[in-house]
């Protein structure tokens, strides 16, 4: 928000050696932002003067453009020239090239001589071009530095109402001495869009009088006379009407091509508003004094009366800035009888657009629902200054005003007559009252604030204040009718930040508060913890990554239908940041997958990753169709419904590996990463937490066929259940997505294993007796599974076991077809005794034997 000083001088006497650093310092006291200072005239230096086109000689170019060759006079005729330098003419006459083409012979424009120093450091001097040497510059208001103007056309003063005398400085002609202060006002405060409330703030901060400028207007009368309105709003959002209050004034015989004058167009300009027209910039003027926006028609292009309603389906409106937009049935619209002419409190539509030729105008000031207002600006991606306030609120008790402020206006400037008939629809909502006991500042902001300065401060903010029952030895309850321009104010606590605001917030001391004794980690985050950083510690590498996915990344990765065959829900994204990712995922492979290609991309060729994070399982019910409404504490049942349709959001961890293992070095080959290395990763999580996961032999279709690994985790009462996936991509898929052969992945339900860990892992007791090894081969189908041999052997030694590990697989001559051999060592050892060789070879035999009625193996 811009703020012209001079325009806020009429409405608090802001000191005269006040500059913009020194109100924007004001202003922040009472919480508003400080952002940037502009001072037009300071970008503007040399001789920049009033001219008079005296010739104007067009002259084609090769290139197809047409010049115009000028004499401009910059001084009186006769008079003497004070101007003097390279470039310059002592009789006072300029031979200038110029482009443009929306002036005539006899205008008066503005010339910036040479010397003259535009914005961006443009600096003027003669120079020679198209034939010609050019002494100086006709210029725009874009050359000017006054906002684009809509064209590359010359700025023409008399257009603008304005008969300057020939060589006067331009920068007095055009009021661009004057200075702003720029403020960014925070969402909950709407009503310091406009100078009415700036000036209020500005009043809180110095304690300065104010002067409202909707004080010292007068409303007329509603009579009922005037354009008819209806409200036919049919499908409210959250059970709140879409409009409350709506003004409807008509001016007659109004010169909407008459210029806007020069002390408006000056404030406007400095308010960071471009002018526009005469009705336009009425329009723009009143909502930066009183904060309401305004909305003009053309009476002569509307169709019967005007009504409020949702948007029908299908229904299409060309808005104001040329483009033809679908409306949605929540969007909230003005129409006639011929359809929607706007967007209520958004755009207005073109089909009603106030021209040149309009002679009626009829003046909307109206009061919409917030967010309705939100919704569909952001709905069309149409941001505007109307929508700026109204989507945070505005005052509804000043609607009237700013109607009549706008037709005196128009009548004074326009040589408009005002209407007899006044329409006002609706009604201005009652007063927001709020209790709170009195001590309550005091309480929560930990400043002894009396009671005398609880009202004064609520009183200054304009508000109407009433002591209720005082109760002996307890603080007075206060009963705050909250001012119409605040729509923010509801709750006590809001009370309570506008008496620390308005008292002051140096008042309040800075202590630092006691830390409560924590409780540390849950044991879920403790083990999510030592995961990552044991992983970390073994060399991976952590990532974050997007949890948006396509369909068929969720498809691909994660199972595609549960064991009926059916296809499994997916989480869909009403907004989502790209069409592409709408779903939210069910497996963490996608991102890692992403990452990986990324990082492949720029050169690293050796990748292990690992991320730990939440999928998103939805059940049976996504959602809920019962929303609700505003400012109503939902119930237990309605909370229900609610999180019943919330997915289960599980954490897993997952890891890839891309490349080598290692970097090469001498005497040193690397080793191609495989799914050994998933298994080997997955296994390492489950050892940190303690528990012990069986690998089988699994199928999934994103990994090789033979390559894939189930990981299995045994229950209590012996049930198994599937707790992840290990083993390699499949070589296909690899191959289309240019990633690197072999390319390994896991993934675990780090939840699932989590909740199986013990509470406390105590390590085993060490033996001091010796360890006894012993070695066997055994011959079995090529189609058993390594793993299952081994835990059978691991069943069938007993207790005396220590450690078992397969050292060996072989596959060829002396085996037979379909068969291999596979070899296991196997470590003996007693808590309280040596073992002799017997002891062992029994154990080991007694392992075998199970082998053999399991597997059918035969020892080799």
């Amino acid at each position: 928000m811009r703020i012209p000083l001079d325009w806020l001088r009429e409405l608090v006497p802001v000191p005269a050696d006040h500059r913009a650093e020194q109100v924007m310092a004001d202003l922040v006291r009472v919480g508003l932002e400080e952002e940037d200072v502009h001072r037009p005239a300071e970008e503007l230096t040399g001789p920049i003067v009033v001219g008079q086109v005296l010739s104007k000689e067009p002259e084609p170019q090769k290139n197809g453009k047409t010049i115009n060759w000028c004499s401009v006079r910059v001084v009186p005729e006769g008079a003497e020239q004070p101007l003097t330098g390279e470039g310059i003419e002592p009789d006072g006459v300029q031979g200038i090239v110029c482009g443009a083409h929306n002036f005539e012979v006899g205008d008066k424009v503005v010339v910036t001589l040479p010397g003259a120093v535009l914005p961006g450091d443009f600096r003027i001097a003669p120079r020679k071009t198209y034939g010609h040497v050019s002494a100086g510059m006709i210029a725009s208001t874009t050359e000017l530095g006054l906002g684009d103007d809509g064209s590359d056309g010359i700025l023409v003063l008399s257009r603008l109402g304005l008969d300057p005398e020939l060589g006067s400085d331009a920068r007095d002609v055009l009021q661009l001495h004057g200075e702003a202060a720029e403020i960014n006002v925070t969402p909950d405060r709407g009503y310091v869009f406009s100078m009415r409330g700036v000036a209020r703030e500005y009043s809180h901060a110095t304690g300065v009088p104010f002067t409202d400028p909707a004080a010292g207007v007068e409303p007329a009368q509603a009579d009922g006379a005037g354009v008819p309105v209806e409200f036919a709003d049919d499908a409210p959002i959250y059970g709140e009407p879409g409009v409350t209050r709506f003004v409807a004034r008509t001016v007659s015989g109004i010169d909407a091509s008459a210029p806007t004058p020069t002390w408006m167009a000056a404030r406007l300009r400095l308010a960071g508003v471009r002018a526009v027209s005469l009705p336009v910039d009425v329009s723009n003027y009143v909502m930066w004094e009183l904060g309401q926006p305004l909305h003009f028609y053309d009476a002569d292009k509307l169709s019967g009366g005007i009504t409020v309603r949702r948007a029908r389906a299908g229904e299409r409106l060309t808005t104001l800035d040329g483009k033809e937009r679908e409306l949605h049935p929540e969007d909230l619209v003005i129409a006639d009888e011929s359809g929607a002419i706007g967007l209520a409190g958004v755009m207005g539509g073109a089909a009603t657009e106030v021209t040149a030729e309009t002679t009626r105008i009829v003046v909307e000031s109206a009061t919409f629902d917030p967010v309705s207002i939100a919704r569909t600006r952001r709905r069309h991606r149409l941001p505007s200054e109307a929508s700026k306030r109204n989507e945070r609120g505005v005052d509804p008790a000043v609607a009237d005003v700013a109607a009549e402020r706008a037709v005196r206006l128009l009548v004074e400037l326009a040589g408009g007559t005002a209407e007899p008939g006044v329409t006002d629809e609706g009604q201005v909502p009652e007063p927001v009252v709020v209790e709170m006991a009195a001590d309550r500042p005091s309480q929560r902001v930990g400043v002894e604030y009396t009671t005398d300065q609880v009202v004064e401060s609520l009183e200054r903010l304009g508000a109407q204040v009433a002591l209720g029952p005082v109760d002996e030895g307890e603080a007075p309850v206060l009963r705050v009718t909250v001012p119409s321009w605040r729509p923010d104010l509801r709750i006590p606590e809001d009370l309570v930040e506008e008496v620390a605001r308005l008292r002051g917030y140096d008042q309040i001391p800075s202590v630092v508060p006691t830390a409560p004794a924590g409780r540390g980690l849950t044991r879920a985050q403790a083990q999510r913890r030592r995961v990552v950083q044991a992983l970390a510690d073994a060399g991976h590498t952590e990532v974050l990554s997007y949890p948006f996915v396509s369909a068929e990344q969720n498809a691909r990765f994660a199972a595609r239908t549960d064991d009926e065959g059916e296809a499994l829900p997916m989480v869909s994204l009403a907004n989502p940041i790209s069409s592409q990712f709408r779903f939210l995922r069910r497996s963490l492979l996608p991102g890692l997958v992403e990452t990986a290609r990324r990082n492949l991309g720029r050169g690293f060729r050796d990748l292990a990753l690992v991320e730990a994070g939440v999928v998103f399982l939805p059940g049976e019910k996504l959602g809920s169709a019962q929303i609700p409404p505003r400012a109503v504490h939902p119930d237990e049942a309605t909370l229900a419904d609610l999180n019943g349709g919330v997915p289960a959001q599980p954490w897993h961890v997952a890891g890839l590996y891309a490349g080598h293992d290692s970097a090469p070095g001498p005497h040193h080959q690397p080793r191609q990463t495989d799914w050994q290395d998933a298994v080997s990763g997955a296994l390492d999580v489950a050892d940190v937490l303690g528990v012990e996961l069986r690998v089988r032999k699994g199928e999934h279709h994103a990994f090789h066929p033979g390559r894939v690994a189930d990981l299995v985790l045994r229950g209590e009462d012996g049930g198994e259940r599937v707790v992840g996936v290990a083993g390699e991509l499949h070589p296909q898929w690899l191959e289309a997505e240019d990633l690197p052969e072999r390319t390994s992945v896991w993934e675990l339900d780090l939840e699932a294993v989590s909740a199986a860990a013990p509470a406390v892992v105590r390590a085993g007791r060490v033996s001091t007796y010796p360890v006894t090894s012993q070695d066997v081969a055994l011959v079995v189908d090529s189609d058993v599974v390594a793993g299952d041999v081994r835990d059978t052997l691991a069943e069938g030694a007993g207790e005396l076991l220590e450690s078992i590990a397969l050292f060996d697989e072989y596959v060829g001559a002396g085996v037979g077809e379909g068969k291999k051999s596979l070899a296991f060592s196997l470590r003996f050892r007693a808590a309280d005794r040596t073992l002799t060789a017997e002891e062992a070879s029994e154990a080991r035999e007694a392992a075998t034997a199970l082998a053999v009625e399991r597997h059918g193996a035969v020892r080799r």
